[in-house]
């Protein structure tokens, strides 16, 4: 009787072992690597105006239902809402999102990832009722993800452009603030090296378009009048450096604090001062740029 029990007790943890083997050696769902191809799309977005830097939405990309659906959690500026839930479809392989909003907007659209770019596409109705093919292409760019979506009223022949989105990864008040102040610094030396060498090139990279410069004494310069000052030549500099510097950063904007002392020429006049300086740059899709300068009077000389 007991070598019964014992035989029936082995039988049992046989049988247990297979089924636990059987089990693990059964794929997840939503492991194959088709189901992870919109991964890049993943996290805690800011949205920008790819063309103008303006922000658009803070936007929230996770993962629901064991990892199998992307939900898109979109919360616009102006307080357009909306969710979509994106999926792949191994029975069709193709890629499925459906898109509402708080305007009682609806939006279906599918597709596959064609290189680098997941391309989704479907039908959809204007504001005036008439029929429009929509077409979303959503890519991976340096630091982010680029959303550019299509429309066309005329089968597919021309398309317009509906809108066009980089996604930054959101930044909270602690995050990168030490990597930002040595990134910001080090533009701050760049800057002033490329004035000293009049370097128009890298000036204009790092002036933003509506760069605004006042000086101690009221004058005004913009982001032409300084490039059109460098590409003159008529100061020669000695000296461009700056002293004492200190880079404070709030979110997407920087303050630059310093002494800068200029010596040299300006049309064979020589000149030596020092002054007070701020700069202010701000974050944008392309990254900083410098926007605002103050200076100060020249300092009685010592």
């Amino acid at each position: 009787m007991a070598s019964n029990f014992k035989s029936l007790n082995v039988v049992l943890l046989c049988l247990l072992l297979l089924r636990t083997s059987a089990v693990l050696a059964a794929p997840l769902p939503c492991s194959a690597p088709e189901y992870h191809q919109f991964d890049f799309w993943v996290g805690d977005w800011e949205a920008f105006e790819t063309s103008t830097g303006a922000k658009d939405a803070h936007v929230r990309v996770d993962r629901i239902l064991d990892g199998c659906v992307l939900r898109e959690q979109y919360d616009g500026d102006n307080g357009h809402r909306g969710q979509s839930f994106s999926l792949y479809d191994s029975s069709r392989k193709i890629w499925r999102q459906s898109w509402v909003t708080n305007r009682g907007e609806f939006l279906a659209i599918e597709g596959k990832l064609q290189g680098n770019t997941m391309v989704l596409s479907g039908s959809d109705l204007s504001a005036s009722g008439r029929q429009q093919l929509v077409r979303g292409n959503w890519r991976p760019v340096a630091g982010g993800v680029r959303e550019t979506a299509f429309t066309s009223t005329d089968g597919g022949k021309a398309w317009k452009q509906w809108f066009d989105l980089t996604f930054r990864p959101a930044k909270s008040d602690h995050d990168n603030t030490p990597d930002d102040q040595r990134a910001v610094a080090a533009l701050d030396t760049e800057y002033q090296a490329a004035v000293k060498k009049n370097d128009e090139i890298t000036m204009a990279r790092l002036l933003a378009d509506d760069f605004v410069l006042v000086t101690g004494s009221g004058k005004t310069y913009r982001k032409a009048d300084l490039l059109q000052e460098a590409r003159s030549g008529r100061i020669v500099y000695q000296h461009q450096e700056d002293a004492a510097r200190t880079v404070r950063v709030w979110g997407d904007t920087a303050v630059v604090t310093a002494k800068l002392w200029e010596k040299g020429t300006d049309a064979g006049r020589p000149f030596d001062k020092t002054v007070w300086f701020s700069d202010t740059y701000v974050r944008t899709p392309h990254g900083w740029r410098y926007v605002f300068g103050q200076s100060s009077l020249p300092l009685p000389a010592r």
